[in-house]
């Protein structure tokens, strides 16, 4: 199906998009028809499809995955538009607008800093996100005016959140409270990561501290234990000399 085959008020919502990512999607569906994780790989370079289909969805366009038969003979997924009539009226593209004034808000609020790692960047390498992902509550209207539902994240924290939310169970469930008490939604109060029983901390090291890291590692392989391992277990000796 081509652009004529489509209502006039999806066909301008299609034409309105022009981040790179969702338009290549769409460009290749309007002239294919529908788009596998093969092409979006071989094609286009992108080694996460899920995450190229989401910024899609997130604009407000519906979108229906099937399955096909890929180029080594097994299943893989494809995408196609879905019914123009399930049209969102989403967060993100109403959200493109004042993008630059939610960065400053959130920037005012958080500092210069990933959310998750907890450590500065470049304003340039600090990304927009849901603290509940746009595809579990993409409906909550309320989001788009409240700086306290989203948070800033470097593009490493941004990949791991997107890929631990994508592989747990409540991203095929979607219940909003289970995100809310979620690692990746709250980072700074939680119950849990993806659903697991389990405590994350995520560290860097960067400029001198990277000598740091280099003694730690250095440390660490001398007694031939893993690095987390070493580090939990300096902690613990910290805590047992100080009655911690």
């Amino acid at each position: 199906m081509s652009a004529k085959d489509y209502p006039a008020n999806f066909v301008e919502l299609l034409q309105s998009i022009t981040a790179k990512r969702p338009k290549t999607v769409i460009d290749h569906i309007l002239q294919h028809g529908q788009i596998t994780t093969e092409e979006l790989k071989n094609l286009y370079g992108y080694n996460h499809p899920p995450r190229a289909i989401r910024d899609v969805k997130e604009h407000g366009i519906p979108i229906k995955m099937f399955r096909v038969t890929g180029s080594d003979g097994r299943k893989i997924a494809a995408y196609r538009f879905g019914d123009p009539a399930d049209i969102r009226a989403t967060q993100l593209s109403g959200r493109t607008a004042y993008s630059a004034n939610l960065k400053a808000m959130l920037i005012e609020k958080y500092g210069i800093r990933c959310n998750i790692y907890l450590e500065s960047f470049p304003v340039r390498e600090l990304q927009i996100d849901h603290r509940v992902p746009f595809e579990i509550s993409g409906d909550n209207s309320e989001l788009s005016s409240d700086v306290n539902e989203y948070m800033l994240l470097c593009a490493s924290a941004n990949r791991a959140k997107s890929c631990s939310c994508e592989n747990c169970l409540n991203w095929k469930n979607k219940d909003v409270a289970i995100c809310k008490t979620c690692y990746w939604a709250y980072p700074e109060s939680y119950n849990h990561v993806a659903m697991h029983n389990i405590r994350r901390l995520d560290l860097l090291w960067s400029s001198e501290e990277v000598a740091d890291y280099d003694t730690l590692l250095k440390a660490a392989n001398k007694i031939k234990e893993t690095l987390p391992e070493y580090v939990k277990n300096v902690l613990r000796s910290h805590f047992n000399k100080n009655g911690g």
